[in-house]
């Protein structure tokens, strides 16, 4: 039987030792600064940390799996091929088995938090990647720094409020980042407010999904962010930080 217990006490009250019992950590709606404070306290104790939220019809997650994750994966057994003489090169190739599989381990590497969001795009390398980086990864930056400022997430009531702060937040961001406010179009905050069922359902599932498999040590984790944009109807994985 598992025993479900209710905690209403602030997490931000939460001392160090409280994380150090959990062999996962999901955290949700929470700041910038409590999420990285979680993650680098877990980091210590070889505690996985998901992190993930929704803002209208956008959503992420992601995940600290550690330095080293291991994990397997089930893969079609191939069979060798023949080593007749009268054979021809067809038989004698490997072929792969679609009724027997087999389990192949397998490592990944992760970083902190911190670390993701912190990427130098001032260096030449970064600067090259930047037409096929989501501009959900920014948007996110200028989302937690707007939840950072206010104590709040972006609401409908006070939207004309809200949106010119956005604006702002989203060129102090991309500025200090040393990146043009291009990549973040003035539209964005039209589809960023209160929180959108369908988007929840895919952003929960894909983060419940990604918790079992760290759990399980069964098939490849996603590797460490996951966006959904809403109004494509898709989303995307892709890592951030040190290989």
């Amino acid at each position: 039987m598992v025993e479900v217990k209710a905690d209403t006490d602030p997490v931000e009250s939460k001392p160090d030792d409280f994380f150090f019992q959990f062999d996962a950590i999901c955290l949700t709606r929470c700041s910038k600064d409590l999420m990285v404070r979680v993650d680098q306290l877990c980091a210590s104790r070889n505690i996985k940390v998901f992190c993930g939220d929704v803002f209208g019809y956008h959503g992420y997650m992601f995940s600290d799996l550690g330095q080293e994750h291991h994990y397997v994966e089930e893969k079609l057994k191939v069979v060798k091929g023949s080593n007749e003489a009268n054979d021809g090169p067809e038989a004698k190739k490997p072929k792969v088995d679609p009724n027997e599989t087999t389990m192949v381990k397998k490592t990944a590497s992760f970083c902190s938090l911190k670390e993701a969001l912190e990427v130098d795009w001032t260096n030449e390398k970064a600067k090259s990647n930047l037409k096929r980086i989501p501009p959900d990864y920014f948007l996110l930056q200028v989302l937690l720094k707007f939840r950072t400022d206010k104590g709040r997430d972006p609401q409908p009531d006070s939207f004309g409020e809200d949106s010119h702060l956005l604006l702002q937040i989203r060129d102090d961001v991309l500025e200090t980042m040393g990146l043009s406010s291009e990549l973040l179009p003035n539209t964005f905050v039209s589809y960023c407010f209160s929180e959108m069922a369908p988007v929840s359902a895919v952003v929960g599932g894909v983060l419940g999904q990604e918790i079992v498999k760290a759990l399980s040590q069964r098939d490849a984790p996603h590797r460490n962010f996951f966006f959904f944009d809403g109004l494509k109807g898709s989303g995307v994985v892709d890592y951030f930080g040190s290989k």
